[in-house]
């Protein structure tokens, strides 16, 4: 039976170095390990060109090779038969190949040493499988259709939503329940900075509700850098992410920085940009504590689910400053239990509830403005429009962000257990709603 290249899909992973062997003008053999091989389409494959100055010269000699490449699953083996036909140092195919290179790279701390230089590319003569003295067991993946119909039933349910922490929850818990992934989060980019920001995740002991990643750092930061998808299926060949990670509310209170949440013995890592109407709205990020656990077809499947949420993100924000104008004057109603202390640091608008860290930048500085609103004027209730207005706050003109702001606020909120709370009461509109009275101080 023909073998076809597209049925050798894992083997393209990474998860087990493939080999290649040239030969010089004077028939002396030559082997080497490969970083990369990709497949580009049914007739040829594409190597990456980075360290193998011998491989090079005996290609330039000799444009016959021989490539062995191993299925991770099941330990089969095929050897190809190639034969180079060009190098590339742009374009689509070596784009790709060079964010994958960025990505793993920078688990290293590499990110500009590890450059890919070219892209090697060779046409397929034939395909053969190496026959293996024991009987391999192969592991089942589900098939490509079945992803695309989650896809598809998610992107519906997506669709529906209108507010942003509805949208936020509909994709992770959409993850969870329609492709089994549980370690997922969803960060967003403000307008301004070179930062996205976590607002919603699952599957973590902490939520890491308000970390932060810099664009172009790691998995998530090349995804939002390159604007394309990024997959690492072996993270055992690279430093992983997770050995960073920080959970311990002392550093928190001294650092004034959230850790990003993560599991330590992740195996696959997979980040796709959201981007609508041109823009990078955001990171989807998912991980795995199984290697291959992200194939192809998923990262299809998921980056139709990306550019979905994205959109539906793009227009809640668009529309959520059309809310009318009405502020009521309700108390916030029982105001019986202790007191408590929030502390205002007006160098990067940090806030402190009863010394323990909560929030910082606009965030923080939204709930000051709002808590300082109610200690002089006995409000509780309060809209976006007049937020957006306000002068104190000095929101952007351009582009706001306001819901996810408030959205983060809240969050943050729920999960430190905190003495204050924000409800949503409306669209546009929110309630400040406080377990005793608030001693506010500023520094």
């Amino acid at each position: 039976m023909t073998i076809r290249l597209r049925d050798l899909q894992a083997c393209f992973e990474g998860v087990i170095p493939s080999i290649i062997a040239t030969a010089s003008q004077d028939g002396i053999p030559n082997i080497s390990y490969l970083s990369h091989v990709a497949l580009v389409d049914d007739d040829h494959v594409a190597l990456s060109d980075q360290f193998f100055s011998k491989t090079a010269a005996n290609i330039r000699a000799n444009n016959n090779a021989a490539v062995m490449l191993v299925d991770p699953r099941d330990g089969n083996q095929y050897r190809l038969s190639v034969i180079f036909e060009g190098a590339l140092d742009s374009g689509a195919l070596f784009e790709t190949m060079a964010a994958e290179l960025r990505a793993s790279s920078a688990q290293l701390g590499m990110a500009d040493v590890m450059r890919l230089r070219g892209v090697h590319l060779y046409r397929v003569a034939s395909v053969e499988a190496v026959p293996s003295p024991g009987a391999a067991m192969a592991a089942s993946l589900p098939a490509a259709n079945l992803h695309l119909g989650a896809a598809a039933i998610l992107a519906a349910r997506i669709s529906e939503q209108s507010e942003i922490d509805a949208i936020v929850d509909a994709v992770l818990d959409g993850l969870r329940d329609n492709f089994g992934y549980t370690n997922t989060m969803l960060l967003v980019k403000y307008p301004t900075g070179e930062r996205l920001v976590t607002i919603g995740s699952r599957g973590y002991s902490w939520t890491g509700i308000g970390s932060e990643v810099a664009i172009g750092e790691a998995t998530i930061g090349v995804a939002a850098a390159e604007r394309r998808a990024v997959r690492i299926s072996d993270m055992s060949r690279v430093r992983r992410f997770g050995a960073a990670i920080r959970a311990s509310a002392a550093d928190e209170n001294q650092t004034r920085t959230i850790a990003l949440p993560g599991i330590q013995d992740a195996m696959s890592q997979m980040a796709l940009p959201m981007i609508a109407g041109g823009t990078l709205r955001g990171v989807l990020f998912l991980e795995s504590a199984e290697r291959l656990a992200f194939p192809k077809d998923v990262e299809t499947a998921l980056s139709i689910v990306a550019s979905n949420a994205a959109a539906a993100l793009a227009l809640a924000d668009n529309t959520s400053g059309n809310e009318q104008s009405l502020v009521t004057s309700q108390g916030n109603g029982a105001l019986a239990g202790r007191p408590f202390s929030v502390v205002h640091h007006l160098f990067d608008d940090s806030v402190f509830i009863d010394g323990e860290y909560l929030i910082k930048g606009v965030s923080g500085r939204l709930l000051v403005h709002l808590l300082g609103l109610h200690l002089r004027e006995g409000r509780a209730d309060f809209t976006n429009r007049e937020m957006r207005l306000s002068d104190e706050l000095r929101l952007p003109d351009f582009k706001d962000n306001l819901e996810t702001r408030l959205l983060l606020l809240r969050r943050r909120l729920e999960e430190k257990a905190a003495p204050i709370r924000l409800k949503r009461t409306g669209r546009g509109k929110l309630r400040l709603e406080m377990a005793g009275p608030a001693l506010l101080e500023s520094r």
